[in-house]
């Protein structure tokens, strides 16, 4: 941005009949925070008393030479080149912002080093939610704007050519609709001494990610009988097999032997989440399996929240990926959970 492209100022009780360059922000503390007059608005006598009450003494006059660019234009630019799939930006210009909104209910993806790269250039910005932030549609996810009035077009187009140098850097992914199998395990609840709780609680958390469950079997403390109930969800046709209980060290606690005699490969047990340290992720051919601790049942909040909707995406969950999440991995057990805005799960 050349200086010569602001120098050009006018006081405000000169300004009638001038149009504005740009939004001017009004804020009023606890009530009110918004444009007071929108870019292209002409400037009337009764306007006068308002825009100093805003602080503005002065109007700027635009001179945009042929290698400069205003904001609104570099916001929609930018923001064109950040969304990818499953979101969609605004074509009003409001303070200078473009708003990018999910369009499909599902899984914010952030492609975290493109953001980054985009950033740095300093004149520019995104901000967005947190990477696998669940979401839904019509949800705003990120703004973008140009953070001067005008600058140079060359730096607008390097970070256009930033935000598309590879991945997406803003996606919401749907969550697929799957057809899942519970598996109840633990004596206590196979021979009636308790009244089982889990089930109900797995129903409803899948319910709220649009999955229905198809087969439910229970299991004592044995792996063979373990690994025949998991089977048996299989021949029915689950598309994702979730156990409850039996993960802790306990001699009595075989879930994950039974997980691994129904033929679950690429099986990684603990994270670095709490709660729930002791969840197991695998998978039996292309069936994912997650085998959740009791916890589950206690705690409103847990890794399974974390990783299911990832697992729902497509993506595959290793050791690496669940390592990451001891970052952002402890729950604060809030009295009133507001999960999923919170800081629970976000690296």
């Amino acid at each position: 941005m050349t200086q010569a492209t602001l120098q050009i100022t006018i006081p405000v009780e000169q300004a009638v009949g001038m149009v504005l360059p740009h939004d001017i922000t009004e804020i009023v503390k606890d009530s009110f925070k918004g444009r007071a007059f929108k870019k292209g608005h002409i400037i009337r006598l009764e306007d006068i008393d308002h825009l100093r009450r805003l602080g503005k003494e002065h109007i700027y006059v635009l001179q945009l030479g042929p290698d400069d660019i205003h904001e609104n234009e570099a916001a929609l630019r930018m923001a064109e080149a950040l969304t990818g799939t499953g979101v969609e930006y605004s074509p009003e210009i409001i303070e200078g912002k473009a708003t990018i909104t999910a369009t499909v209910d599902g899984l914010l993806k952030i492609n975290r080093e493109a953001l980054l790269q985009f950033n740095l250039l300093g004149e520019v910005m995104c901000a967005t939610l947190q990477d696998n932030t669940p979401v839904s549609k019509g949800e705003q996810v990120a703004a973008t704007r140009l953070i001067p009035l005008m600058a140079q077009r060359q730096m607008v187009t390097e970070a256009v050519a930033r935000a598309t140098s590879g991945m997406p850097v803003i996606q919401v992914l749907p969550l697929a609709k799957v057809r899942a199998g519970l598996v109840i395990t633990g004596s206590e609840v196979f021979y009636g001494r308790i009244q089982d709780r889990f089930e109900q609680v797995l129903r409803e958390k899948l319910a709220r990610l649009g999955s229905t469950v198809t087969s439910v079997g229970f299991a004592p403390d044995d792996p063979a009988l373990i690994a025949a109930e998991i089977r048996t969800c299989l021949e029915h046709g689950a598309q994702l097999i979730v156990t409850s209980g039996g993960m802790s060290v306990d001699p009595d606690d075989v879930t994950r032997l039974g997980i691994k005699e129904a033929g679950a490969e690429a099986m990684v047990y603990g994270t670095p989440v709490l709660p729930g340290a002791m969840f197991l992720v695998g998978r039996i051919g292309t069936v994912p399996v997650l085998g959740v601790p009791a916890c589950g049942m206690f705690h409103k909040i847990t890794v399974l929240d974390l990783v299911l909707p990832r697992i729902l995406t497509g993506e595959s969950i290793g050791r690496e990926e669940l390592a990451a999440m001891g970052h952002g991995g402890l729950c604060r057990n809030c009295t009133h959970c507001q999960y999923p805005v919170c800081s629970f799960g976000k690296t």
